[in-house]
């Protein structure tokens, strides 16, 4: 069982991958800003892995610095009473050291306990739900908050043990390390943030985060001016007031202290500001990156949210205007589908009304011949694909000749030119179409032979129906007179007539490939038509 239960698990990452890899960016926009967090397509065991380890490095190397800070503050920015020659050797050789490599190794624990209970959820691969959620992004503060004991720990121990020995210490160790463990906690949680990006893409999945449960980007750089610039230098005031008012070092000791004091708040302000900054710039190149890709016409881009504060509502947001982009198109594309893409355009470009208006206008009309024999002779679905083959040709070339298939009537389709795209000389692109469908249909579907007709006059075009429900049409006298014609044209060589009004409006290299024949009277007409039919040479295949 459990087995399978594995086996599932993995097919359900696979189908989750092949999912995601359809709408990503290109590989020069990582899924989460950065190439060090991987893909969004990983595994879950290796990005837990990854985030481990990256977590696990960065905060070594923030407390490695900031022993350093240390170091640099009560020895060389202050020198005065030396914690060499003023502090017993046990102390400055031994305590010392040994909390820094015990606070060091703790910590690490610490944090990979810490880390485990937080996102260890995502190594199931069950579905995230509020609780994991909330653990999730609030790991970077639970990590800084570790950091800030153990510093605290410390600084409380030395300070205390040096004040035991000289009072003078007590500002110094004070200050040193309280501003360098600040410093240490702001930077774990700026590098957890980053570090934990995968798992809270995963676990902003379960919705949007309740107010207050990740700190805003206003919170965030305020945070880290406070804390990077604001305590630091609030802490040099304080310590130039003690030096003055004890009078313990002298005026270049003073100077020198301050000097380097400063610049060290300058250089550390300086990084945790860049890295905020670039915290803060990632996810919107990232935005932006994937706008790139819709106005280039990839509208299944989608981002993945991985930012807790209103850079994930910007990621959300974009993930829904996508999707509004998709389905408008999908419409869209069902509009046109089912109204033709000429009338889509139309529309869109113009306010739909109910009525019509006249129009100038060439009517086509193809009827199939002997259709209840063909249904009643061949299976259903045969029928089916061989009508569809023959739609086939008859779309093509109306396209191909920029009118519109206003219709299809059972085996019959109806296509007018000029209407709803006005046109030069309708006549010219019917006739020209309904030559190259007769030979279509003959070499391509002869099994299927069908008349066509082709009339030409004013029509009254436009939407005919309810506001409910309506439709693009065209009436009046060329629309029957069509269909008489392709009545008609199934009992000629050709299966094609024309009305000799169409043939005659049509321009001369048109007129000249029609031969004008005897007069008719159609069905339901009172006045007779002269029929015209395309010449031997067209007949015969040569356009």
């Amino acid at each position: 069982m459990a087995r399978r239960r594995s086996v599932s698990r993995q097919l359900g990452w696979v189908l989750e991958r092949i999912t995601r890899q359809s709408g990503r960016l290109p590989p020069s926009t990582p899924d989460f800003g950065s190439r060090l967090l991987g893909s969004s397509v990983e595994s879950q065991r290796s990005r837990r892995r990854r985030m481990r380890f990256l977590i696990i490095v960065f905060v070594a190397v923030a407390d490695l610095i900031g022993i350093a800070v240390v170091a640099v503050i009560v020895i060389v920015a202050v020198p005065e009473p030396s914690i060499f020659s003023d502090a017993p050797g046990w102390l400055t050789w031994g305590i010392a050291p040994a909390y820094a490599t015990i606070a060091l190794l703790v910590g690490s624990l610490w944090v990979r306990r810490r880390l485990s209970s937080a996102v260890g959820w995502s190594i199931e691969g069950h579905a995230p739900t509020r609780a994991d959620q909330r653990n999730t992004l609030q790991a970077p503060w639970r990590l800084a908050g570790i950091h800030l004991v153990l510093w605290g720990v410390g600084t409380a121990l030395l300070t205390t043990l040096y004040g035991l020995v000289n009072a003078d210490f007590i500002p110094k160790f004070l200050f040193g390390i309280g501003f360098s463990g600040i410093v240490a906690a702001t930077n774990c949680y700026l590098v957890t943030e980053f570090a934990l990006r995968p798992a809270a893409a995963r676990a902003l999945e379960a919705g949007r985060p309740p107010r207050g449960l990740a700190a805003g980007l206003m919170g965030r750089i305020m945070m880290v001016w406070i804390l990077g610039s604001g305590l630091p230098v609030l802490g040099i005031m304080l310590s130039s007031v003690f030096s003055l008012w004890r009078r313990i070092e002298t005026r270049a000791q003073f100077v020198v202290g301050e000097l380097i004091l400063a610049t060290i708040v300058l250089i550390v302000g300086f990084a945790m500001m860049w890295i905020v900054a670039w915290l803060t710039a990632t996810p919107v190149r990232v935005v932006r990156a994937a706008l790139e890709r819709v106005q280039d016409g990839h509208l299944d881009t989608t981002l993945v949210v991985f930012d807790g504060t209103e850079f994930g509502e910007l990621q959300r947001g974009f993930n829904a205007m996508a999707h509004g982009l998709r389905e408008r198109e999908r419409v869209r594309d069902l509009f046109g589908r089912h109204v033709g893409r000429r009338v889509a355009a139309y529309a869109e470009q113009h306010q739909i009304e109910l009525g019509g208006e006249e129009r100038h206008a060439a009517v086509l009309f193809v009827d199939v011949e002997g259709s209840t024999q063909i249904a009643a002779s061949q299976p259903p679905m045969e029928v089916v694909n061989l009508l569809n083959r023959f739609f086939r040709v008859i779309v093509d070339e109306v396209d191909q000749h920029h009118g519109h298939l206003n219709k299809f009537v059972g085996d019959a389709t109806l296509a007018v030119f000029g209407a709803p795209m006005r046109l030069n000389r309708p006549e010219d692109n019917a006739l020209a179409a309904a030559r190259a469908i007769a030979r279509r249909l003959g070499e391509e579907v002869p099994e299927c032979a069908a008349g066509l007709g082709v009339a030409a006059g004013t029509v009254v075009a436009g939407n005919l129906g309810t506001r409910e429900r309506f439709e693009y049409t065209v009436i009046g006298d060329p629309v029957n007179e069509a269909a008489r014609l392709s009545d008609l044209a199934k009992s000629t060589p050709a299966r094609l007539l024309a009305s000799e009004a169409a043939v005659t409006a049509a321009g001369h290299d048109e007129r000249s490939r029609w031969q004008l024949g005897e007069e008719v009277v159609l069905r339901g007409r009172g006045t007779p038509t002269r029929l015209a039919a395309p010449t031997a040479e067209d007949f015969a295949g040569h356009d």
